[in-house]
């Protein structure tokens, strides 16, 4: 049985429009622009018959969740794989701070093909592909539903691009990427931005 995923990215949050890293200790909500951007999602996702959604725990993604739960009338469950990327000591700097003080290690995480790079106290790569594949092939293997909405991180929708390979290194705020399981095996459709 093919399954589809249409993985969102939350909308916007203040640490994104004020250029600071968020990572997973920074626990933002929505802006107003993040609601309709969600919306906007929400109204793209309404005629793919999802009857589930599997959110980050992270406030941003849980408020783009529950918009689009609400336009596609599915539950919602939370689990902690699809978390936004842990960048370690970087959290709550603003980006031009770390491009100045970790400019070669940033540079090095920014353009890491091999996933390995990691800040101290954060995850490489490879560990969040690692985690998110884990949570897609648990919901590909072992749910009844044919059709299931995730609400994550920009990282979680890069990481899966790069692994069924296709590169993204900007992924907007709302943006969508659709991916189909059948017989173990991945299948990249569209990423919409």
């Amino acid at each position: 049985m093919v399954k589809h995923f249409y993985i969102f990215r939350h909308g916007q949050c203040p640490l994104n429009v004020s250029g600071h890293i968020q990572g997973q200790r920074f626990n933002g909500e929505l802006t107003a622009e993040g609601r309709r951007q969600a919306a906007r999602a929400a109204e793209q996702l309404k005629d793919k018959h999802i009857t589930l959604i599997i959110s980050s725990p992270m406030k941003r993604a849980l408020q783009t969740a529950q918009i689009v739960a609400g336009k596609v009338k599915a539950p919602i469950w939370v689990d902690h794989r699809f978390i936004e990327v842990n960048m370690g000591v970087v959290e709550g700097m603003h980006i031009s701070v770390v491009e100045k003080e970790f400019a070669d290690l940033y540079n090095q995480w920014r353009n890491d093909k091999t996933g390995s790079i990691r800040f101290k106290d954060g995850e490489t790569k490879s560990e969040v592909r690692r985690r998110i594949f884990s949570g897609l092939n648990y919901y590909a293997e072992n749910t009844p539903h044919p059709n299931i909405g995730i609400s994550s991180h920009g990282i979680a929708i890069s990481q899966i691009m790069q692994y069924l390979g296709h590169e993204c290194s900007n992924v907007p705020n709302g943006a969508i990427l659709h991916i189909s399981h059948q017989a173990q095996n991945w299948q990249y459709h569209e990423f919409l931005h």
